[in-house]
């Protein structure tokens, strides 16, 4: 396990406000702020994402991070990726009801890769990825039905690379 000062751990805050309604406001300090709220047929004003689909937002940009850094590190050129992302809850969680778990039921997801290169390059930098990407690992850890459709845009045309 790292030790904090050892170079391999880092802190990262964020500083949130609410004022006794749906509405957080997120302070993420030199990137500024986020309004995460609930959509007004729900109680909340609209001014911005549920909390849960901020978190797919993060799931996405993590993937996309973590597939970048990993990209690099393996060689692989790609000119984009592009995602679509879903979930389902059953509120009687939020509600109360102890037998249903208050947070996803299933997300899924579709990454589309443009590239050229080979399908297995391809492949590998996808399987690394998804080893390392931290929020979806917290999801899976989360026993979250997550499935994720990985594919390869060549041109125009869209290939299956791999599915989870």
């Amino acid at each position: 396990m790292a030790v904090a000062g050892s170079g391999f751990v880092r802190r990262k805050a964020v500083t949130a406000h609410n004022d006794a309604t749906m509405r957080t406001v997120a302070d993420f300090g030199e990137f500024g702020t986020i309004t995460l709220d609930e959509p007004v047929r729900h109680g909340g004003t609209g001014q911005g994402p549920s909390p849960l689909q901020a978190v797919l937002g993060a799931l996405c940009g993590c993937e996309a991070v973590t597939f970048h850094r990993t990209a690099a590190e393996l060689g692989l050129r790609y000119e984009s990726l592009d995602f679509e992302a879903a979930f389902t809850i059953d509120i009687r969680g939020r509600q109360g009801d102890r037998s249903v778990r208050p947070h996803f039921q299933n997300v899924r997801v579709r990454a589309v890769v443009a590239t050229t290169e080979p399908v297995d390059a391809l492949a590998a930098v996808i399987k690394e990825t998804e080893a390392r990407c931290p929020v979806m690992n917290l999801l899976l850890d989360a026993k979250v039905d997550l499935r994720i459709e990985w594919a390869r845009d060549n041109g125009g045309s869209l290939e299956t690379v791999k599915q989870r």
